[in-house]
């Protein structure tokens, strides 16, 4: 086995890429949106089989890195949720929490640091503008589909920059 810094890396998502969000979408479809209770309901989330299954398929090979939108102060409860599915251990990627940039600049921001000294094999991700502009500047990308998409958060990643 190589060394894990030869390596190439898998990156994933984690909202509606691993951990289904439906149940905390509620909290975003109100005026004003309850960011609070949004992030707090997370370690309730339940897996996403299809994208724990590649998570531990991209395991064998790649080192993996957990990249999301979510603030710096749910740390603590993504690095729980993460260990109690299983998850294999990996570095964790999330926004500062000052930081209201759309998650297509965030996210692609990370992606370019993390390619300048390791191979990207793949990135997974649920959101299409983010794919998007990953697959535009060469990356590989596994497109998450499979949970219903939510207008909803869709709308908060790109306009309000929170998750």
């Amino acid at each position: 086995m190589t060394d894990s810094s030869e390596r190439p890396i898998a990156v994933f998502d984690l909202d509606n890429t691993l951990a289904d969000t439906a149940h905390r979408q509620r909290f975003l479809e109100r005026r004003p949106r309850d960011w609070d209770a949004f992030f707090a309901a997370a370690p309730a989330d339940p897996p996403i089989p299809e994208g724990v299954t590649l998570v531990l398929e991209s395991a064998r090979d790649c080192e993996v890195v957990y990249l999301t939108g979510r603030p710096e102060r749910c740390r603590r409860d993504t690095v729980a949720w993460l260990a109690a599915q299983g998850l294999p251990e990996g570095r964790l990627h999330m926004r500062r929490n000052d930081d209201r940039r759309p998650a297509r600049r965030t996210k692609l921001e990370i992606l370019r640091r993390l390619a300048r000294t390791r191979e990207i094999r793949v990135f997974v991700d649920d959101d299409e503008l983010v794919c998007e502009d990953a697959e535009r500047s060469g990356f590989n990308v596994v497109r998450a589909h499979w949970t219903a998409p939510s207008t909803a958060l869709r709308t908060v990643q790109e306009g309000e920059g929170r998750t």
